[in-house]
C-alpha cells in the first residue's frame, strides 16, 4: 500500500484524522487506537452543565471566570492582558495582523500550521534549527514533535531580537502545562505572544479553547478581531472549572509521564526515542514506512511527516486495552481479525 498517496486537502498531515486511516487501511480491525494526536487519552472528568449553558448566549460574568482562571493557572502577570478563543488554531490564523512586513523565522521543524498561517498572510518564511535576522519569531516551547525546550533566558534573548527589529516572538506553549518551569507567561517579556491550548492537556479538544497572553494592546487587537461570543458557554464553563482545579494537573501530570516513560520501554527496540513530551513520544528509525503500515493493519493509527519519512509519532494510549493492542503489533504478533459484531 502507498501510505504517502493520501493527503489533507491544504497539503498538510495531521494527527486524529480516522477518515484518512480508514481510507489507509480499510480491513483494519475495530475500534481503532488512535496514538496519532498529542490529546491527553484520559479527559478532564465534565462537570454537569446546566441547560441554560446551551440556551442563551456567552455571558459576560462567565468569560470573566473563565479568564480570572486562566490568569492564574497560567500565571499571568499583572500587566500583562489575555483573552481566551476557540481553539489556538484561530489564534495562529490572525497573529499576522499583529507583526511588522518582513520575513518570519520559525524555530523548526515544528507544528506545520504556523508556517502555513504566516505564509497565506503573504509572509515569506523561513523554517530552520536557528532564527534568521528576521523581525518576527516563532517558537513552539515545549516543540512538536521532538519536546525541544528553550529556556526562558533564551527566550528573553530571541524577545530582545525581535524588539530590537520591531517586530513580534510568538511563544506557543500548547505543551507547556505538565512543565509550568518551562513557561515564560511569569516573565514576560516586551513584544511577546504566547499561546495557550486547553484542550490538549485537559484531553478536551472538541470542547475548542485557547488562550493568548501579551500586552494590553495586541490582547485587544485580538480580541476585537475575534468579536462578541466567540467562545461557546460550555467551553467558558468547563474551562473555568477545570483551569482552577490544580490537584487535578498534578496528579493527571505524574500520572501522564509514567505513561511516557511506558510507551518509550516499548517503542525502544524499534528505533532511537528522539524526544516528546509526556503526551508524546518521537521514534526515529529507517523503518518507520514499513512500521506505520504495520500498526495501520492492526487498527493503531499513529502520527507520520511528508518532510521526515524516518519519524513516527505516537501519543499515549488510553486504557489496558490500547496498551496490549500497541504491544502486540510492535511485536508484529497482533491477530488481523475481523472486526467485532
Amino acid at each position: 500500500m502507498r501510505v504517502g498517496a493520501i493527503v489533507a486537502e491544504d497539503g498538510i498531515w495531521h494527527g486524529g484524522d480516522l477518515a484518512m486511516a480508514r481510507v489507509l487501511f480499510p480491513e483494519a480491525p475495530q475500534p481503532w487506537v488512535d496514538l496519532s494526536t498529542g490529546i491527553n487519552p484520559i479527559p478532564y472528568p465534565l462537570p454537569a452543565l446546566p441547560l441554560s449553558l446551551w440556551t442563551r448566549l456567552p455571558g459576560a460574568d462567565d468569560e470573566a471566570a473563565l479568564i480570572a482562571a486562566a490568569r492564574s493557572a497560567y500565571r499571568v502577570p499583572q500587566q500583562a492582558d489575555i483573552v481566551a478563543a476557540p481553539g489556538t488554531q484561530i489564534l495562529i490564523e490572525l497573529l499576522p495582523r499583529l507583526a511588522p512586513a518582513g520575513p518570519v523565522a520559525i524555530l523548526g521543524p515544528t507544528y506545520a500550521e504556523h508556517g502555513h498561517a504566516w505564509r497565506k498572510a503573504g509572509f515569506t518564511v523561513t523554517e530552520a534549527p536557528t532564527p534568521a535576522e528576521a523581525a518576527t519569531v516563532v517558537v513552539v516551547n515545549p516543540n512538536n514533535p521532538d519536546g525541544r525546550v528553550l529556556s526562558r533566558v533564551e527566550l528573553a534573548d530571541l524577545a530582545a531580537h525581535c524588539t530590537e527589529r520591531g517586530g513580534l516572538l510568538v511563544v506557543d506553549e500548547a505543551f507547556a502545562d505538565f512543565t509550568p518551569e518551562t513557561s515564560i507567561v511569569p516573565d514576560l517579556p516586551a513584544g511577546t505572544i504566547v499561546l495557550r491550548s486547553f484542550g490538549k492537556t485537559y484531553g478536551l479538544a472538541g470542547l475548542r479553547l485557547g488562550f493568548a497572553i501579551g500586552a494590553v494592546d495586541p490582547i485587544a487587537r485580538l480580541r476585537a478581531a475575534l468579536g462578541p461570543w466567540s467562545v461557546a458557554g460550555p467551553a467558558l464553563h468547563v474551562g473555568a472549572q477545570a483551569l482552577a482545579d490544580a490537584d487535578w494537573l498534578a496528579v493527571t501530570g505524574a500520572e501522564r509521564a509514567r505513561d511516557a516513560a511506558r510507551l518509550d520501554a516499548l517503542l525502544a527496540p524499534h528505533g532511537r526515542i528522539a524526544g516528546g513530551t509526556s503526551l508524546f513520544r518521537l521514534l526515529e528509525t529507517p523503518a518507520a514506512p514499513a512500521l506505520f503500515d504495520r500498526l495501520g493493519r492492526h487498527g493503531i493509527y499513529v502520527r507520520r511527516f511528508q518532510n521526515a519519512p524516518q519519524r513516527l509519532r505516537f501519543g499515549l494510549p488510553g486504557d489496558e486495552a490500547g496498551w496490549s493492542r500497541l504491544r502486540s503489533a510492535l511485536a508484529d504478533d497482533a491477530p488481523e481479525a475481523t472486526p467485532p459484531a
